[in-house]
């Protein structure tokens, strides 16, 4: 009875974060109804008070790390704390997150034979010892390192979603997303753009840990979620010949900046007159991330619009904004 109209009911797990919130605006606007849920530890009810009255958005405080039963034609998983800080202020839970998670939500899709994305991460790919990278990579990771909760958490993740395919025909989609950034960041995540950001429009010195040599590949985040719309949509046949696959799939810009040069861009469009600091780099940082997005470009038609000044400057004027509430 769920597919009576072509609008789908989509569940969106930590849709009040910065990715899930964007998504949730798209999905709404082609029509479908969704149901949001995050347990609000990363993600803010800020995100989506836009979308609290909408007669088609529904949203459920709950924690995926325990079961939730729900009828729903397709689930994007973007649950887990996806920010160094974040993720490495409670290590275990945000292993069971994307651990627990994974099991839960493949289970719920099991049960409804709803389609499931998996938000999954270019941190799979650990320090990579390939340039660009490709899915076929199997990653350089440190598996007791400080980053290792998330990093090794989304490895298992993906390992569950195929399993789950290989062994109950669930119909999985895995995005392995590259560094993303636009409006609705959290301006405390620690990721480079919006503390640049931030640290620039405070007038305050732009901290770079490192060299500034170590490069990054940075995807608006419209880009992104035109990315997760066209992944899911692509029918694939999980017995057998099929149009799209199951994945992974790299969604991110090809496009690699140097940390240095990213700050000094944002000083540039800000207009501010702070000075570059530099620091020890952290341990078990990758010095280069750039991804090869052959198969986006070949199975989705895909690939990035929104070029890093354009974006910068939509993202700088979110975060004035943000900070003239304060």
């Amino acid at each position: 009875m769920r597919n009576y109209s072509p609008s789908k009911r989509i569940l969106v797990t930590g849709g009040a974060g910065f990715l899930g919130s964007h998504l949730i605006d798209r999905l709404l606007a082609r029509g479908d109804e969704v149901i949001c849920v995050d347990n609000l530890f990363t993600g803010t009810k800020q995100n989506i008070e836009h979308l609290l009255d909408h007669k088609r958005f529904e949203f459920i405080r709950h924690d995926v790390t325990f079961p939730l039963y729900l009828e729903v034609d397709q689930i994007y998983n973007l649950a887990c704390p996806a920010s160094p800080i974040h993720y490495q202020h409670d290590p275990v839970q945000t292993t069971k997150t994307s651990v627990h998670g994974a099991i839960n939500m493949l289970g719920l899709a099991k049960r409804v034979r709803a389609r499931i994305f998996q938000a999954s991460t270019s941190e799979v790919y650990g320090d990579p010892a390939v340039h660009p990278q490709t899915e076929d990579y199997w990653g350089n990771v440190n598996p007791i390192g400080i980053r290792s909760c998330y990093d090794e958490g989304k490895r298992c993740a993906e390992t569950l979603f195929f399993d789950y395919y290989r062994q109950h025909k669930v119909d999985i989609r895995v995005a392995r997303i590259f560094n993303t950034y636009g409006p609705r960041m959290h301006p405390n995540d620690g990721r480079v753009v919006s503390n640049f950001i931030v640290q620039a429009l405070k007038g305050e010195d732009i901290t770079l840990y490192g060299d500034g040599s170590q490069t990054r590949s940075f995807c608006y985040v419209d880009d992104l979620i035109e990315g997760f719309i066209r992944f899911m949509d692509v029918p694939w046949d999980v017995d057998g010949a099929n149009q799209g696959c199951p994945g992974p799939i790299n969604l991110g810009n090809p496009h690699e900046f140097t940390i240095r040069q990213l700050a000094e861009m944002v000083i540039k469009l800000t207009g501010a007159s702070s000075k570059l600091v530099f620091k020890p780099l952290p341990s078990d940082d990758p010095m280069q991330r750039k991804p090869d997005i052959g198969r986006a470009r070949e199975r989705l038609g895909w690939e990035p619009t929104v070029q890093l000044v354009s974006g910068l400057e939509r993202t700088i004027g979110y975060f004035e904004r943000l900070l003239d509430q304060d």
